[in-house]
Order: C-alpha cells, then sequence, then structure tokens
C-alpha cells in the first residue's frame, strides 16, 4: 500500500523524526512510503499553486496518511500549520476525505499531547479516519523495546488501513457564534502607573471584532501604549531549527530581519502584554506561530519572567479547551502572570466592554504589586522536564539553556534536600519495626503531618 508521510520538520529528511520513518521503512519494505516535505518547502507550497496540487493529487491516492513531525512551541511547525490553513482555503478537503491517518512525533515529551490533540482535530475537521498517534521520545529509536513498540503501532495502522477500519470523532465541527462587538461606553481611562504596555495583534482589516478589543484595551490605559502588528514587522521565515541559538541565543536570522530587535525590545522589556489574535481553524494564525516558533532564539530559557500577559482571543475558544490550555501552559512556563483570556464569544457588548475593563484593571493592579500566580502542574510539569533535560541528554547542544539553569538555581533536584534525605532514612528504618510502624500509622500520622503547620500559624 501507498502510505504519505508530511514531514513536518523545517530540516527536511535529516530531522530526527524521519529517523523513524526510515526504520519504518525498512521494516515493511512491502509498503510505499512517500516523504512529502511540507514544512521545508512551506514558502513554496504557498507561492506556488501547482507544487501545492501535486501534494494534493499525491494524498487523493493514497492509502493512508502519517502526519510525522517534531514539536515547536508546544504544536507543529508554523510552516506545516500555514499548509493545514491552505487546504481549508483552496477547497482541497476532500482529497483528505476518509483518509486513514495516524500521528508520528519526536520531542522530549514537552506538551506533546497538546500537538496530538491539535493534528486529531484536525484529522477529524477533514473527516479523515483517524488511527491513533505515537510520541517518541527523541532518543527512544535506540531502545530495543521502544522499537518493537513502534513497529506494533505502525503493524496495527497498516492492518487498520486493510480493514477498512472505521473511526470515532472525538473533535466535534467549531461552530461560530459570534456577534459583532460594538463597543457602548466611552472607555475610563486608567492610571497605568508607569507600567510599560505592549499589546502584539494579527489583526487584519476584515477582523472587527479583535480591532474593536484591540482599540479599547489601548484606550484604557493613560501614558504610552504601544500596539505592534505582526503583520508589519520583518519577518523573513519561521524557525529553522537548526540549534545555532543553542551556544549564546544568537539566532541564524540575527541582523537578517526585524523580529529579534522587536522580541528583545519590545516584549523583554515591557510590564504588561497583550497577545490579541483570531482563530484559524483549532489555533491561532500561522503567523502567530511563526511569533512563538521564532521566540526560540531564547531556547529552553524563560524571557519573559514577571510579566503581566493577558489575551484577547477572536473566536470559539470556548470550544477549544486545547488551546486555552497552549495558552495557560505558554504563560506559565514564561514564569509570567497570566492577567486573563478574553474572548469576542460573549455576545453582549455591554459585558464585553466590562470584561475588558476588568481585564486592564487586574493587569495594572498585578503589575503594581508584582503578582505572579502559583504554577499549577502546567507549569512546574513542564519546567522539570525542561530542568531533566539540560541537565542530561540536551545539555549540549544547548550550552546557553545550562549556563542560565545553574546560575538561577532551576537545577533544584530533590536530592539536594539533605533533610528530607535524613528524615526518610530514619522512618524508613522505623516503620519496618512492626510495632511502630502501627503506631505511626494509626496514631500519629495525621497529626504530627499538620504539626509544623500549626507551629508556623502559631508564630504568625
Amino acid at each position: 500500500m501507498k502510505i504519505i508521510v508530511l514531514n513536518g520538520s523545517p530540516k527536511g529528511e535529516i530531522s530526527i523524526t524521519m529517523q523513524y520513518v526510515s526504520f519504518i521503512q525498512k521494516k515493511f519494505p512491502q509498503h510505499e512510503f512517500k516523504i512529502l516535505n511540507i514544512t521545508q518547502r512551506g514558502k513554496q507550497i504557498e507561492s506556488r499553486q501547482d507544487v501545492f496540487q501535486e501534494i494534493i493529487e499525491e494524498i487523493k491516492g493514497a492509502d493512508g496518511v502519517l502526519w510525522a513531525f517534531p514539536l515547536y512551541v508546544f504544536l507543529v511547525h508554523s510552516q506545516y500549520k500555514r499548509f493545514i490553513e491552505l487546504i481549508t482555503e483552496r477547497s482541497a478537503e476532500a482529497a483528505f476525505k476518509d483518509k486513514p491517518a495516524a500521528i508520528l512525533t519526536t520531542s522530549i515529551h514537552f506538551y506533546d499531547h497538546t500537538a496530538h490533540n491539535y493534528i486529531h482535530g484536525i484529522c477529524d475537521d477533514l473527516d479523515m479516519n483517524f488511527y491513533a498517534s505515537y510520541s517518541a521520545e527523541m532518543h527512544d529509536l535506540f531502545k530495543e523495546s521502544e522499537r518493537e513498540k513502534l513497529l506494533h503501532f505502525c503493524q496495527g495502522f497498516f492492518e487498520a488501513i486493510v480493514r477498512k477500519a472505521p473511526a470515532s470523532k472525538v473533535y466535534l465541527p467549531l461552530h461560530l457564534q459570534t456577534s459583532e462587538y460594538a463597543p457602548r461606553t466611552i472607555p475610563d481611562p486608567i492610571d497605568a502607573c508607569g507600567q510599560k504596555i505592549v499589546i502584539v495583534t494579527d489583526e487584519e482589516e476584515n477582523q472587527r471584532n479583535l480591532k474593536q478589543m484591540v482599540k479599547r484595551v489601548a484606550a484604557h490605559f493613560t501614558g504610552q501604549v504601544e500596539v505592534t502588528n505582526l503583520h508589519d514587522i520583518d519577518i523573513k521565515g519561521g524557525c529553522l531549527g537548526c540549534i545555532r541559538c543553542g551556544y549564546d541565543n544568537i539566532c541564524a536570522y540575527s541582523g537578517k530581519d526585524g523580529f529579534i530587535d522587536f522580541y528583545n525590545s519590545k516584549l523583554k522589556t515591557a510590564d504588561i502584554i497583550v497577545f490579541a489574535g483570531a482563530i484559524r481553524d483549532r489555533y491561532l494564525s500561522s503567523l502567530w506561530k511563526t511569533f512563538f516558533d521564532r521566540g526560540f532564539f531564547n531556547t529552553h530559557i524563560p524571557s519573559l519572567i514577571g510579566k503581566q500577559i493577558a489575551f484577547l482571543i477572536s473566536g470559539p475558544l470556548g470550544q477549544l479547551p486545547n488551546l486555552r490550555q497552549i495558552l495557560e501552559a505558554y504563560t506559565e512556563w514564561q514564569q509570567a502572570n497570566l492577567v486573563g483570556i478574553v474572548t469576542d464569544e460573549e455576545r453582549d457588548s455591554q459585558k464585553l466592554d466590562d470584561l475588558l475593563w476588568e481585564l486592564v484593571i487586574r493587569s495594572v493592579e498585578y503589575a503594581n504589586s508584582r503578582y505572579i500566580k502559583p504554577s499549577t502542574f502546567l507549569g512546574v510539569g513542564g519546567r522539570k522536564i525542561f530542568r531533566d533535560e539540560i541537565w542530561g541528554n540536551l545539555r549540549f547542544p544547548f550550552a546557553a539553556d545550562h549556563h542560565f539553569y545553574k546560575n538561577k538555581g532551576f537545577y533544584d533536584f530533590p536530592q539536594k534536600d539533605y533533610a528530607s534525605r535524613m528524615r526518610n532514612l530514619i522512618f524508613g528504618w522505623m516503620i519496618n519495626i512492626p510495632a511502630l510502624r502501627k503506631k505511626i500509622y494509626s496514631e500519629m500520622m495525621i497529626g504530627k503531618l499538620v504539626e509544623p503547620y500549626q507551629r508556623l500559624l502559631n508564630k504568625l
């Protein structure tokens, strides 16, 4: 059978992801694998209708489609995202209808699930028969047990194609129910207390609601508010995946376009940042994805620590919990504070006025008090993954990360908690004695757990 591999790496066939595909090819020589380098040829695919159409014809003639890609900032690469947008823009959905589909990714498991959820949703939108997804850690190919898992996954996919296995839709179609936002009141000026405010948007002329929300928020602040449209920044291209930034955070694009200067001079010096965008398919636009991907010149170093971040979203965010989680996780990973997310799903313009006003009030209050809410699993879990990887497998080539993590105390391994280690040693020995174990668990445990807290409260 013929399997189309939609390659999402900007490095083409020399990517780690494609080494996994090569392994699959070697183990299943009876099948034809046609690799289409979607991301690497992204600009050509967009600018040349004939190139795009060639890809669509290949998909039409395929027995199955494998979405294969490395993760880029919670999702797929921006050029891969742009290809997905082109499918709808150029009415090519029919080529994907009823095609068996599967996902193969390589990553360090940092929010691989949000990328999988996104592509799975796209497959459901395209009416494909989604089989399953496989998330490989970058180095899994070197482990026999993981290679066996991958082969079982692929064998299952191929057998599902042969038997024409049906697939349940997990992600329902999106319903656009927003109404036109027409502000009802005159914006109240709010003293920003000297805080630097930057609003970043990708609004286009036809996106009236987004334009109105941006205008409204900007008008609420007194003093200078910088509004930047991503369309006005000279961005030569998406992330190359070259890792040149790994040593000293110097990007391959340095001095070649305006993105890095914008990021460093505007965002890193801001106190309050408002990101504004309209939903395209199940994410924001591919231009916003380019923004997040290109921000990787900071590598795995949080670059917006301590900042107040708010989102203005036009579109059905309430139907996209995966996207909401990405926005929340991005903010927590940055060690910034999520002030809130306001969408134009609120059909009452007066209520939307009030929500935007409250968003501005909170952003100023939080900025003045330098409030950063405690991280949830989204931030804590992500930081631990980066901590372990930078200490281990990724210390080279990400030397800049290692230097930062070491100097800033990010290497907070529990092995360094010597008090806990000693306590665990003593009590671990004690509970091996039946009489002591019974007394500890039946009489002492609950009370002793809260004693330190009670002593602290008494002191306070």
